[in-house]
């Protein structure tokens, strides 16, 4: 008689074809991770292209670009917890971002920081806002813990220049300044006399026509980190706050250099976690300057001028970036203010 066998799979059956489908899946996992990273890019440029409109919506009704921040006298300008800080450039723009019914809502207290210092709009600060969140990011459901806790937190931040070297270098730049390099190391290609104004400054932003370089050339709008990944106290990455690392660059070309800088000073902000080996470098000490930041592979995406969106790798030149981010090193190259030849006997210096 032949003997009888159970149908079904024996052990060993059963280890192969579980070890061919684990090769399987660890073939098609990095491919899953390629096209959910692209889509989240994808999805991280349109956010900036949004924001990118929202600026020049605002632009068109007030005849200037936001201002980074709006400061009364008196109130710290590298300092947030328990200053009268007000309104910052995404608090401005949110009509422009579909978010005009919360803005009316709050529309009264931020006027009235304009007119003496309220500080009651600050409750606008708690909302989360999926447009100003990058989905390659995290720590987006943990708020900044200081000034009073529940800040919201966000990817985007206004470029606001300044120059890292005598003076802090975000408030260099207020009232829209153009203050110039004068002993930050030349050998980063930041020649002696580079301006380094911006778009959007404590209490003023550029009209179209001040952007000497051409909208198309100069950077508006970058990304940043969330240091919530860190610490909840890390400020970086919280969107109403208008001070560097939380929404707004400035002072890039000194120790802060490159998109995603690998630098362990580099980012000036009170509280933060120094994580260099994570991209996330910084000084325990006043809201000075800060780069831009992103996790996304090799760089950085940026909204222009003109509102297109661009991505700026992490090995630009250090020169290029500065100059990328100035709204006028061109115009004053081409000027002849920027290691210019004497000029011949009795012609007329230009003008500034």
């Amino acid at each position: 008689m032949t003997p009888h066998r159970n149908a079904g799979f024996t052990l060993i059956e059963l280890l192969v074809a579980i070890a061919i489908i684990a090769i399987l899946i660890g073939l098609l996992l990095p491919a899953v991770q390629k096209v959910r990273e692209a889509a989240a890019r994808a999805k991280c440029a349109n956010n900036l292209k949004q924001l990118g409109i929202a600026c020049h919506s605002y632009h068109d009704r007030n005849g200037q670009f936001p201002v980074s921040i709006q400061l009364h006298s008196g109130v710290s300008r590298v300092a947030a917890s328990g200053q009268a800080f007000g309104p910052n450039w995404v608090v401005l723009i949110r009509p422009d971002i579909e978010q005009g019914n919360l803005y009316n809502l709050d529309s009264s207290n931020i006027a009235a920081y304009r007119a003496d210092g309220n500080t009651a709009w600050k409750a606008v600060g708690e909302t989360r806002l999926p447009t100003l969140e990058c989905p390659s990011d995290s720590g987006a459901d943990s708020p900044w813990s200081d000034d009073g806790g529940g800040w919201a937190r966000g990817n985007y931040a206004c470029n606001a220049g300044g120059i890292h070297q005598s003076s802090t270098s975000y408030p260099s730049s207020e009232n829209g300044a153009s203050p110039q390099n004068q002993n930050n190391p030349t050998d980063l290609g930041v020649p002696i006399g580079t301006s380094g104004g911006r778009l959007m400054c404590i209490n003023w932003g550029a009209s179209i026509n001040r952007v000497e370089d051409g909208s198309s050339n100069t950077v508006m709008l970058t990304e940043v980190r969330i240091g919530a990944q860190l610490s909840a106290a890390d400020p970086r990455g919280t969107r109403a706050v208008g001070y560097t690392g939380a929404s707004v660059i400035a002072g890039v070309g000194w120790d802060c250099k490159n998109p995603n800088s690998t630098e362990s000073p580099a980012d000036d902000c009170p509280d933060r976690v120094d994580a260099p080996q994570k991209k996330m470098g910084a000084c325990n000490c006043g809201f000075q300057q800060a780069t831009a930041r992103s996790m996304h592979t090799g760089g950085v995406q940026v909204a222009l001028g003109d509102g297109s969106v661009r991505f700026v790798r992490d090995s630009v030149a250090v020169g290029t970036w500065f100059k990328m981010l100035s709204r006028r090193w061109t115009s004053l190259h081409i000027a002849g203010r920027l290691h210019h030849p004497p000029r011949p006997a009795g012609q007329q210096a230009h003008q500034p």
